[in-house]
């Protein structure tokens, strides 16, 4: 998508932002974007092909539930890795996660401009979220049950990560009148909204199937509890 002229040195809202280095992508977008896409399409295929050969047993929704974590996992190491180690000289760089990084911040400048927050919530993703999404893929693959406590825990990370990264960027917007993210329906719909909203709709799925699973294997433990009762009781009456 073409961008209008006069905006000063970069494309980015707001305008007066400082961004230093900055050097437009010299790759074509079609051409960053399908690199990209073949890199996520063999994260995905390589999950499930992995996790039935390791356990043939896998029901879709356990292969699916896999292939999230999985691409999750990538996501945290590599792609917000990358960010997180070379914030400072992204603008200037021609590599193909930078240029992938300069496209995604027309719908958020702050990855541009050296904002703390964005910068601290991804480094949190990378040291936290990563090994996490890993760990329960594993989990699922090997069927362990611990799978439910630690999906559960990152897909609610995930939820809060989401309403703190919109919600910090609508603040600004409405208190400030910043506007980080560029109005044209690739850059705010595709980018900002698309890119983001799957990491609350999809874990908060995850989230109602661990707490239903860990509620019935609580249920069925206490109903045992309780179950075994009556037959101490007379177990130490014939005993007296």
């Amino acid at each position: 998508m073409a961008l209008p002229h006069g905006l000063g040195s970069h494309p980015y809202l707001p305008t007066e932002a400082v961004i230093a280095g900055y050097a437009a992508n010299e790759t074509p977008l079609p051409k960053i974007l399908i690199k990209f896409s073949l890199r996520i399409v063999a994260v995905l295929l390589s999950s499930i092909a992995l996790s039935r050969q390791f356990n043939p047993r896998l029901r879709l929704a356990d292969l699916l539930a896999v292939s999230w974590f999985s691409l999750n996992g990538y996501l945290h190491l590599f792609f917000e890795s990358y960010f997180v180690l070379n914030a400072a000289t992204l603008a200037g760089s021609q590599s193909l996660l930078a240029q992938l990084w300069k496209e995604y911040a027309l719908s958020d400048s702050r990855y541009l401009t050296s904002d703390t927050f964005v910068w601290t919530i991804e480094a949190i993703s990378v040291v936290c979220w990563g090994p996490l999404s890993v760990a329960t893929a594993f989990c699922i693959v090997r069927g362990s049950n611990m799978r439910y406590p630690l999906q559960l825990l990152l897909s609610m990370a995930h939820i809060y990560g989401v309403a703190l990264y919109y919600g910090t960027s609508t603040v600004d917007l409405a208190s400030k009148g910043i506007a980080h993210s560029r109005p044209e329906f690739l850059y705010f719909w595709v980018y900002y909204v698309g890119m983001n909203l799957p990491w609350a709709v999809v874990p908060a799925g995850f989230i109602f199937s661990s707490v239903r699973k860990i509620c019935r294997a609580l249920d069925m433990a206490e109903r045992a509890e309780l179950a075994a009762i009556p037959n101490n009781s007379n177990g130490s009456k014939k005993s007296q």
